[in-house]
């Protein structure tokens, strides 16, 4: 197998990874970096302009892995694109949101190349994807039909449609994990992987740093995320949630329904907005047709959620004495979350919480190192405050703790392990547990740019 990891930063960001096994060229991915603007955000293509990709294959939505789907379709028009039944029905709205986005961002930095995709040009693009079932093999072949591959999609957890990937070759097996996670979730069984021997894991390494503590499991996370919120209401506070639009939102409306219907949950106003809204009506759409999740839109009304002002004034404090369900899930400069955090820092009484990753670059990462009493400046909308509310971490990772991973890979007694999404020290975190507990298998962390044979 070559492999050429065509994100040009490595780590996590414009995931997309070119795989050649047999005579069968595999696109794997094709993300867009949440940091970069531009063609600095997209896949690095031109280093396999050259080459025929027989194949694009989707892990799941998220934009790090969607987002400049378009553009590889563009770039390889004969390659069908396939994924799982969920991720189809997902897969175009969240693609013309990222249209919409680029489209705000064009006007707001004069960034003349964007789009970098039309809406149209999404419409086109969707007879081209075809939804796989988990579980069900189906073959392909390059040039040559001696050259087929079989592949199989199994559930990878992580969010709703979430698939890591098995490719048989002749008597070989190798397994990408995509983005996975073990846990259960209210909305959605956790990943289900097929145990056994393989040749080579690529595997995601996004918690290699990351070491979860005694007692700080998802349920007792969950139970003291409702006890901060009702802590917070009952002192005449507001409960910024910061969340992502795919997965978190619905996820986290399910945990605040349970609560509430145990009698567990303040009775509060519930404020959300955004495109995580829209997501449950998909949500529920994959329940009915896949039963991969367990979402019900019905829960939206029985919350009794309110819609956020079209208008906030940045720097104000809205005092609702409510809790706030709003995008993005970084505080990423321009969201209303963003606009929120400005008007709600400077409240002892108020609490921001956040229950998923925060890229340290980000304001909300930025936010997490500040100390109390600090400055915090929002430079977007030109806000300076002082940190007097609480600032909380929940820890309620999409991700698979790593020796999850781990041990998941080590039990195939591959021949080869490839690091992939991670930062550099959660990588090499994976790199000296696999040297220490498996000697003699070949670790490869890619370098970008450059092609393995693995």
């Amino acid at each position: 197998m070559k492999l050429l990891d065509l994100n040009r930063a490595g780590g996590i960001g414009a995931n997309a990874l070119f795989v050649q096994i047999g005579g069968v060229n595999l696109l794997i991915d094709s993300g867009l970096h949440p940091k970069m603007i531009g063609r600095d955000a997209v896949p690095d293509f031109k280093n396999i302009r050259n080459e025929r990709v027989d194949l694009i294959v989707i892990t799941h939505c998220h934009l790090d892995h969607i987002g400049s789907l378009p553009v590889a379709m563009r770039e390889f028009p004969n390659a069908p694109v396939i994924m799982s039944t969920s991720s189809r029905l997902i897969i175009e709205r969240m693609l013309h949101n990222s249209s919409n986005v680029m489209t705000r961002q064009k006007a707001e930095r004069d960034l003349p190349e964007y789009p970098l995709f039309t809406h149209d040009e999404i419409d086109r693009c969707g007879k081209r994807m075809i939804g796989l079932n988990y579980g069900m093999p189906k073959k392909f072949s390059g040039i040559r039909a001696s050259d087929e591959i079989e592949i199989i999609l199994h559930p990878a957890g992580h969010v709703a449609g979430a698939a890591a990937l098995e490719v048989r070759h002749k008597h070989r097996g190798i397994f990408f994990t995509g983005d996975v996670l073990f846990d259960d979730l209210r909305t959605l069984p956790g990943a289900h992987f097929p145990m056994g021997e393989f040749d080579t894991i690529v595997t995601e390494t996004t918690r290699g740093l990351t070491e979860r503590p005694a007692g700080k499991e998802r349920v007792h996370e969950v139970d003291r995320l409702i006890r901060s919120i009702n802590d917070t209401i009952k002192s005449g506070g507001s409960f910024l949630l910061p969340i992502f639009a795919l997965g978190r939102m619905q996820e986290i409306l399910t945990i605040l329904y349970d609560a509430r219907r145990f009698g567990q949950l303040v009775d509060c106003p519930i404020i959300a907005s955004g495109l995580g809204l829209d997501l449950c009506n998909y949500f529920d759409e994959i329940r009915r047709k896949t039963q991969h999740v367990r979402f019900n839109r019905s829960i939206l009304k029985q919350l009794g959620l309110k819609s956020l002002p079209r208008k906030l004034t940045p720097g104000k404090d809205p005092q609702r004495n409510a809790l706030y369900l709003v995008s993005s899930g970084m505080l990423v400069e321009n969201t209303p979350s963003y606009t929120l955090a400005s008007g709600l820092l400077g409240h002892s009484h108020n609490t921001l919480g956040f229950v998923g990753y925060c890229d340290p670059s980000t304001p909300g990462g930025k936010l997490m190192e500040i100390k109390q009493g600090e400055d915090f400046i929002f430079e977007a909308i030109h806000v300076r405050t002082k940190l007097k509310a609480r600032i909380d971490r929940f820890e309620l990772s999409g991700h698979a703790e790593r020796e999850e991973l781990l041990e998941f890979a080590l039990q195939a007694k591959p021949r080869a392990i490839v690091l992939t999404h991670g930062d550099p020290e959660a990588r090499k975190w994976f790199e000296q547990e696999i040297n220490a507990r498996a000697e003699g298998t070949k670790v490869v962390d890619p370098v970008p740019g450059e092609t393995y044979l693995v």
